[in-house]
């Protein structure tokens, strides 16, 4: 299997090349028969995984999709339904989300399929093996590059204020956002001409097949390499720089201690409100960078060991440690807005408790599929704090 990607097809491990040249760990002399020289009695016999290794791998990776899948599209709709949450590093948290949500989709479900089914097998034919790797890569490399981007955009924003007011917009934010998703794909454009399908042969089992390389392997670890250094070290170093500079200008900053020396007191603790806010976000944007950095951290060590090593090490638990790592990665974004920013928790709760609100203004969106999850004692509940809120907006 391919070991690139973080799919079922993540890691190689049995698969053989239609050009007769071993590309994984399994026995040579099988993977050099031709179909026309197949003796049944040197075909492997069919392999599954274990009970409790199935029974592990669904039960912690289907949680982690259900909570990433529920919690991207909520960070998707609180900032696209609620004008007040339309700011630049929001729009770059929603790109991350979409790019997250596409790790997960492409990811987790053949993972989890792939626990049930035979060896190295892939159900999904040709299309399904470029569509799913491309798509892979193209939220892995897009989820990087907006993290980069909210980076500096911070950056911007607190170290050069002036600067900010025009390039710190909304509008140019979506201009670069969109300028990142047609970078990553034309960058990960490859992929859709590096994969193939190739028949495998087990005891008893025909017409099977797995998802792997359309090149020997050596070709591609120039590219492997490309994707270390653009999307893994050179966005960490540039964060770990932006941000030290950044914690300089708000932790040293002499603003925030004479606030309380005189002045007006309204506009002072406007200043100092702001000031902590801003402190707040750049807090959680920090902790977002510090947990990709770490959970990507096994992953990427793996691949330069394993396109180095004679051996390659592809111990099964390990592998399942490394992929449940970029999966709560994606997953976990969410989590962090909700516990380390005070603007998008309330968000959040409003856009559950007000769904009712949201039917009324802008028609069934989503209220429908919300609603079934209250009883109508909590309703009536939801309804009047909406009621208040809104009293105490205006």
């Amino acid at each position: 299997m391919m070991s690139s990607t973080i799919s079922s097809t993540a890691f190689e491990i049995s698969a053989c090349n239609t050009s007769n040249t071993a590309i994984s760990g399994s026995d040579s002399s099988t993977c050099n028969l031709t179909s026309n020289t197949w003796n049944t009695t040197m075909l492997p016999e069919p392999s599954y995984y274990p009970t409790y290794y199935r029974v592990i791998g669904t039960t912690f990776q289907g949680l982690i999709f259900l909570i990433g899948v529920l919690g991207n599209i909520m960070v998707v709709i609180v900032v696209t339904k609620n004008r007040s949450m339309l700011t630049p590093t929001n729009c770059y948290l929603v790109s991350l989300s979409i790019a997250d949500l596409m790790v997960l989709i492409a990811s987790v479900p053949n993972e989890v399929l792939s626990y049930f089914l035979l060896g190295d097998e892939w159900i999904w034919g040709r299309a399904g093996c470029i569509i799913f790797i491309f798509l892979q890569y193209l939220g892995i490399n897009a989820s990087s590059l907006s993290i980069t981007a909210f980076t500096i955009e911070r950056y911007i924003a607190i170290c050069h204020p002036m600067k900010a007011q025009m390039v710190c917009t909304v509008n140019r934010a979506k201009k670069i956002i969109i300028g990142v998703w047609v970078f990553a794909c034309l960058y990960c454009s490859p992929w859709l001409f590096l994969t193939k399908t190739v028949p495998i042969y087990y005891r008893g089992h025909e017409d099977v097949e797995t998802c792997t390389f359309a090149l020997s392997r050596e070709h591609y670890l120039g590219y492997f390499f490309a994707d270390l250094v653009l999307f893994y070290m050179f966005p960490l170093l540039l964060s770990c720089m932006l941000y030290g500079l950044i914690a300089r200008i708000l932790f040293t900053s002499e603003i925030p201690r004479n606030l309380v020396k005189g002045g007006n007191p309204p506009e002072d603790s406007l200043k100092s409100t702001n000031s902590s806010t801003r402190v707040q976000v750049v807090k959680m944007l920090a902790v977002v960078v510090a947990l990709f950095a770490t959970l990507w951290l096994p992953y990427r060590a793996l691949v330069v060991y394993n396109s180095f090593a004679v051996n390659r090490y592809m111990e099964p638990w390990f592998l399942m440690f490394c992929k449940t790592m970029i999966f709560i990665n994606s997953a976990i974004n969410p989590i962090l807005y909700n516990a380390m920013s005070v603007k998008f928790r309330r968000a959040f709760k409003r856009t559950l408790s007000c769904c009712q609100r949201q039917q009324c203004r802008r028609g069934p969106y989503f209220s429908d599929v919300v609603s079934t999850r209250f009883l109508p004692s909590t309703l009536n509940m939801a309804t009047a704090s909406c009621r208040m809120e809104k009293q105490q907006q205006v």
